[in-house]
Formats: C-alpha cells, structure tokens, sequence
C-alpha cells in the first residue's frame, strides 16, 4: 500500500473517531496490525521499521507480545523518551524533505496532526488523511456498533438535558461563536443525558453533536429511519421534544461542510478528518467546556454514587469472604473463576449495567502487569500464599465504581509485605490530605509516593484519574499524576486513590479507592480542600509491617475499617458480618 501511493511512513492510531480511551472492535487497528492488545499504543510503519510506541503501564505485556515479530518497543513516559512526532522527525526522517506522512484522519486528533507537523518545522512535509486506510487488509473488518439508547432524568442526573443545552449556548455566546462541534462520546452522553453500550464497559453512543442557538443535532447510527427498538424509539421521542433532532451518522461529513460562522471546536478530540470538512466555516479552537461540567457532580449524583458505593462494597465483602473460605476448603479457585464470581455478586445489584472495566485478576507474578488480561481459557490457580490483587468495578444507573484490593492468601514473604504497608502509606496520606482550593493533582501526587521513593521504589502509572456518574471509568479533566496538568482538584469531583509498585517475575501491590473532593472550609489563609472517601470495602491489616505505618495513618485506616464494618455488616448475614467483624479490628502500632 505504501508502494503503491507514495507513503514514506504510516502512522496507525489507538483510538477511534472520537478519541476514545476504549475504542470499539473496529477500531482496535493496534491491535489487528501488531497482536499488542493494551489500551494505550501507537504503531508507526516506515519502509525500514516498525514500531510501537506506549507507556510505563504496559511494558512488560508488549515486550511479551511484540516478540518474534520485528515491531520495535518504544517506551514512553521515561526521562529518555522520543515520542513518535520527534522520532520521525529526528531519526527516521532526519535530513529529507518532501516526506509523505500517511494518517488515518478519523483516528487522529487536530492536536496531534498539528504536533507531527511541528516537529518537522519548515520542512516539507506532507501529511495525507485516508480515513478506514486499512480496511482494504482487513476484510472481516468489524462494523460500526449500535446498540439501544436510553434516557436519564434529572431524578439520576440532577440536570436536565434542557438546562445542560442552555448552558452550552451561554458558552457560545461568551465565546461569540455561532455552534459547537462535540466529538467526545462521554461529553456527548452527559450533554444529552443518554447512555447506550456501542463500546464494551462504556455507556456510549458513538456519535457526533452539533449546538447552536436554534437547535442541535445529534449524528448517530440508531436505524432511526427504519425500525428503531422500542426503547431506542421512545428515546428519540424524548430527545426531539427537548429539541434534539437525530441525523444519519455518516452524514457529518456533509453536514459540517455547509455550517458556516464561527463553530467552536477542541482539537483534543475532535479528529482531523471531520476537522477538514469544516472547510467554509471559521473555527475557533479552545477546551470544551463539558469535561469540566460533567466531572463536577450535582448533588444528586453525589448522593446516588454514596448509595451504590455501599452496595458494591456489599458485593466485594461477599466476594472477599467466598475466596477466603474456598481456598480454606481446598477448593480450586482459579483468577478466571474468581473474576466470574465477582461479576456475578455485582450483578445481583440493582441497576447494574455491566462491568466498568475487564476485572484485572492477577495472583502473584501476574500482578506485576498493571494492566493484566486473566486468561479466559487456562487460568492460573490460586494458592495459599503470596498476593491476589483484583481491580475492578461496575456500571450502574447511579454510578460507576473502581476499586482495587490486594489480598494475603497466606504466608508473604518479607518483601511482599513491604511493599504492601508501603503503599498502603501512600494510599492513606492522600486519603488525609488538606489542600488549598485550586490545588491541582500533580501538586499532591507526591504525597502518595514519597514513603515509596523514600525506600527508592516508584510505580510508572499515574496516582489517580477521574471518574464518571455513569459514564467512563476513567475521566478528565483533572488527574492526580506527575504529569504537569493544571487543573484544580474541585469539591465534587470523584478521583481514584491508587498507588501501587510492581516487581517483574515476583508480585504486584495496588490499593484504590474512589474520593470525593468537598470543601473543607475557609480561614483567613483561604479557603480548603480535602477528600471524602467513597469506597467502602476493609483493607487487610494482617501482613502490615509494624513501624511503617504512623500513628495518624494507623488511625485513619482503623477508623476507615470500622466505618465498613458499622456501614456494611447490618446488611450481611452472620457469618459473613463475624468474618468482617475480625478482619475490621483495630490495627496496633
């Protein structure tokens, strides 16, 4: 193919139309092109190389699954890293001009087009748009998916789809702008209040919205003009009353050729293909202002994520006091059958949607991938010894849920139970932090690491990410990392919690929970910060190491272990509520 058209290099994307985190089975070309199934990577084919370029988190799994083939690991996020813009630049390309860069304009951002050209500077470089480039080799390409639409009322939300509507026109006429573009498929779910399941362990709708002062419409591919389900149809209906009228999906293309005026776009998301078809309207490029809106939750939600909080804490008890009692009986306990019996106690609760990610099942050695994928078919058996660590969570009407637990199945050696009360520290100093309003998360990430670095360990992922009402598990626009991004950590916002440190061919430590940043009132140096706790499952004290923990830090995890038992246990039978009671109490110093 690059014979053929003149490519001197192909840059294949991980991400879809939307940039989505999670692309659907279409869009996983990474993985097609290369075997490499992490979440985050980017493939660039010259004539003489091949590559993959991804982060800390996934190392280890693609040096696994790029061996034997003649694709090349770069890493990313590591003080000597060359991203694919300066590689290009710099080492493939390094004196030539006239160079034929070839991109598959729908998966590609405005931002990070215009950061490739950069890098070349004044030289000549061109840089080609062939949407779907590779579907030409991939004949059993899958198809784009649809699944049905369902509405959320304010009873879920908090806001009506009438005022968030409202508010984005105001935004418009600060910016005096006559329409904006969304492409972000969470942004778009929130706005419309809207959720469906086109992409696995997302509550999306893959689609596109256009709002100006008069209407808005949304391009998605729901058969809207065939024979819609009943529940999709009576969606619409809803949708249209409130002025929302749906458009074909593929018709975007056209439809913001002829738009013109000043139409407000964030070249974060919204890819190069459907950026060119803006050809007769004047763009105005900035941050949408949805991200920010949808990460602070209304009261209600906050009130709704407190209760399903509860009820998936029930869930992981129950899950923690079956693994602890089958192992004991000698029977065979698999990651894989332990995944399934986790999803299965999550199921059992009301409006529950699904999963919020792949349950991350890993017991020993396979814990040291951050991001490890249980087999579904030869799964390894747990034993009684060592560590188990599960991350998982579940999507539900009234929330989204994301915790990690690393459990003692028996004897640990000394080092595993280092690392264990070390992160644990870390967990629990952010968990106590106070902080002035306006504080953003890599202004405290060191918090959770510095009892890891003062014993010289360290951990490549970030500390914490956003989390949705209902929506994706992982949200911006804030984080809590070392990464440098601005954004103040606001009352209302829900971030993960989630140290951990990982030790290739031995074992892998991460605790999480989910925080709620609130107010923590004003003095007359300002106004504060600090966060509330929304995760509700008991952290194993029966391997920590004596000393490490502070007096302050053991009091915190003691009060947070009895605030489980007195919040959980009345709903638990007896002995699984005695079981609870023994693993809640008090830690001694």
């Amino acid at each position: 193919m690059m014979d053929a058209r003149g490519w001197d290099a192909v840059i294949i994307g991980g991400s879809d139309p939307h940039s989505s985190e999670y692309p659907a089975e279409r869009w996983q070309q990474v993985r097609f092109v290369s075997d490499f199934t992490g979440e985050a990577g980017d493939i660039v084919i010259t004539r003489e190389h091949a590559g993959l370029w991804t982060d800390t988190r996934y190392f280890i799994q693609a040096a696994s699954q790029l061996s034997g083939s003649e694709i090349q690991l770069h890493k990313l996020r590591i003080p000597e890293a060359v991203p694919i813009p300066r590689w290009l630049a710099e080492e493939a390309f390094p004196v030539e001009e006239d160079i034929i860069i070839a991109v598959d304009g729908l998966c590609q951002s405005v931002g990070a087009v215009e950061e490739l050209r950069c890098a070349f500077g004044g030289r000549r470089v061109e840089i080609v748009s062939v949407p779907d480039m590779l579907s030409p080799l991939w004949p059993d390409r899958p198809a784009i998916p649809e699944t049905p639409i369902i509405t959320l009322g304010e009873e879920l939300t908090g806001l009506s789809r009438d005022h968030k509507l409202r508010e984005l026109r105001k935004f418009l006429m600060e910016k005096d702008c006559d329409a904006i573009v969304l492409s972000a498929l969470d942004e778009i779910a929130w706005t419309l209040n809207i959720r469906a399941s086109d992409i696995e362990y997302n509550p999306y709708a893959i689609s596109y919205l256009v709002v100006s002062m008069d209407k808005a419409d949304w391009y998605v591919r729901k058969d809207t003009f065939a024979e819609p389900d009943e529940e999709t149809a009576s969606s619409f209906y809803e949708l249209r009353s409130d002025g929302v009228q749906e458009q074909p999906y593929d018709d975007i293309d056209f439809a913001l050729g002829e738009l013109g005026g000043r139409v407000f776009i964030d070249t974060k998301t919204l890819n190069y293909h459907v950026y060119n078809a803006l050809s007769g309207a004047q763009k105005v490029c900035g941050t949408s202002p949805v991200g920010l809106w949808k990460a602070v939750k209304t009261q209600t939600e906050i009130d709704l994520m407190r209760e399903t909080h509860v009820e998936d804490g029930l869930a992981m008890e129950k899950f923690l006091f079956w693994l602890e009692t089958a192992l004991r009986s000698g029977e065979p306990v698999t990651e894989r059958s332990a995944a399934l019996k986790l999803g299965e106690q999550r199921s059992l609760i009301d409006g529950y949607r699904g999963d919020s990610f792949e349950t991350i099942s890993a017991f020993g050695e396979n814990a040291a991938l951050p991001h490890y994928v249980t087999p579904a078919e030869g799964a390894p058996y747990l034993e009684p010894r060592g560590l188990y660590l599960v991350d998982s969570g579940g999507q539900f009407l009234s929330g989204t849920t994301d915790i990690t637990r690393t459990i003692p199945l028996g004897p640990c050696t000394p080092l595993e139970r280092e690392d264990y009360t070390l992160v644990l520290k870390g967990h629990i100093a952010l968990a106590m932090a106070v902080f002035p309003l306006g504080t953003a998360g890599c202004q405290i990430d060191a918090l959770a690491r510095a009892p890891l670095w003062n014993s010289k360990r360290n951990f490549g992922h970030g500390t914490g990410h956003g989390v949705g009402f209902f929506l994706g598990v992982h949200e911006g626009p804030q984080d809590i990392r070392q990464n440098f991004n601005p954004q103040p950590l606001l009352p209302g916002m829900v971030s993960s919690d989630e140290p951990g440190i990982y030790r290739e061919g031995m074992h892998g430590v991460r605790h999480e929970n989910l925080l709620l940043t609130v107010d923590a009132g004003e003095n007359e140096f300002g106004r504060w910060a600090a966060f509330d706790t929304l995760t509700l499952c008991h952290f194993d004290t029966s391997i920590i190491v004596p000393g490490i923990l502070s007096r302050d830090e053991s009091a915190w995890l003691n009060a947070y272990n009895e605030r489980v038992f007195r919040t959980l246990s009345p709903r638990l039978d007896a002995e699984t509520a005695a079981w609870l009671r023994k693993k809640t109490l008090p830690y001694l110093l």
